[in-house]
């Protein structure tokens, strides 16, 4: 009964996720793994799992959290969007400007934070006011719609709208799911060669068998194996899926991820190390307007137009998908898997819920349970055993 208990308490939101896609399915009657919603899953989510991995870095240092991201895809949308449309811009070039943009966001919001010392929350919310008012000047300078449509500019929309072919979905699958089952086979003899604990073979071979499935499934789905709309896999996928791997490299075998680490469980005692703490959270908020620039991009080929709305909760989402998927809200612990984990969820829930036709106010209610449920369950979780 122990180890069954410390596997639920270990994996309980990739359990919870699970019995909520069956809860789903029942009472969609199979919609929700319809090839269509699989797609829906990642399209309406890209900008999620792409800032929630700039949250969860700013996150591991003592919960910081950053609530300017949603205001900053206005404000790099906007002026995207004008000079692809109203200067005719190249599409590279565009893009790179709006890079400069968000990353010179980022070094300010950064400067501040760890060079003077400003409470994060006050510096982003400072930026969440500000970048969303000059992001709706220029939109509406630009057009007299207040909004500008990129429709036109096929370049940039097709670098995110467009799919990978059928006939190569399967065959990408297997070759994902032997990559996993290497590395996670490796990672484990690594371990035990340095004389590290490691976790029960047979915990290792549920979770590649589990991975595994999950994978084929996505890739039978958009293969149209069952289902014969599929278009393929979307490109929104590759660049979700290029993000988080790159991000979770950085945060479980770099220097730099362990700096992070680090600094959420002792600050002081990371500085004192010879550490320097102020670069660090520098680079943690730069990092997240990179990656607000990125949701931006994708944002913006999914809506094709720039408005005043667009990036609207998209920081709340973050936190959200952080929180849920187990990220500490005090910082120190947590995981890019977790977080996709939490994205996932929260996405089901509410692909599931709008298939159900319920009520959009009644679906805010459960978003506010859930994170709530999963704050309430981090604390009983590490609360400290008495004896009795």
């Amino acid at each position: 009964m122990e180890k069954v208990g410390k596997i639920f308490k270990e994996h309980t939101m990739q359990i919870v996720l699970v019995l909520v896609v069956i809860f789903f399915y029942f009472t969609t009657k199979g919609q929700i793994l319809s090839a269509m919603n699989f797609e829906a899953l990642i399209t309406q989510n890209a900008y999620v799992y792409i800032i929630a991995t700039g949250m969860f870095m700013c996150m591991l240092i003592k919960g910081n959290i950053d609530l300017s991201v949603g205001a900053t895809v206005c404000l790099v949308d906007a002026i995207g969007a004008y000079l692809l449309v109203n200067k005719g811009w190249p599409v590279p070039i565009a893009m790179l400007a709006m890079v400069l943009v968000g990353c010179l966001i980022g070094a300010v919001l950064g400067w501040f934070i760890a060079y003077l010392n400003i409470p994060p929350w006050i510096a982003t919310l400072s930026g969440f006011l500000a970048f969303r008012g000059l992001g709706t000047m220029i939109v509406t300078a630009a057009s007299t719609t207040a909004s500008i449509s990129v429709n036109s500019i096929n370049g940039f929309k097709n670098l995110f709208n467009g799919h990978i072919p059928k006939a190569l979905c399967i065959p990408i699958g297997i070759i994902c799911c032997a990559l996993f089952v290497f590395l996670q086979i490796r990672d484990r003899a690594t371990k035990l060669k340095k004389g590290y604990e490691t976790e029960h073979i047979g915990a290792l071979i549920t979770r590649c068998v589990i991975i595994s499935l999950i994978i084929m499934l996505f890739a039978i789905k958009y293969a149209g194996a069952v289902d014969k709309i599929a278009l393929g896999i979307p490109l929104m996928l590759i660049w979700v899926a290029v993000v988080l791997l790159v991000y979770d490299f950085i945060a479980s075998k770099t220097v730099l991820g362990r700096y992070f680490y680090a600094m959420g469980g002792n600050m002081e005692a990371t500085r004192l190390s010879g550490i320097d703490t102020r670069l660090v959270l520098f680079f943690a908020y730069l990092n997240m307007q990179f990656l607000s620039v990125v949701a931006g991009w994708t944002s913006l080929a999914k809506m094709s137009t720039a408005n005043a709305f667009i990036g609207q909760n998209y920081e709340l989402d973050a936190i959200s998908a952080c929180i849920v998927g187990g990220v500490s809200a005090y910082g120190g612990s947590g995981s890019v898997f977790g977080m996709v984990v939490g994205a996932t969820l929260i996405g089901v829930i509410n692909l599931g819920m709008s298939i159900m036709s319920i009520d959009m106010n009644w679906q805010k209610v459960v978003k506010g349970v859930v994170l709530l449920a999963a704050v309430v369950f981090e604390i009983l979780n590490n609360r400290p055993k008495t004896k009795a």
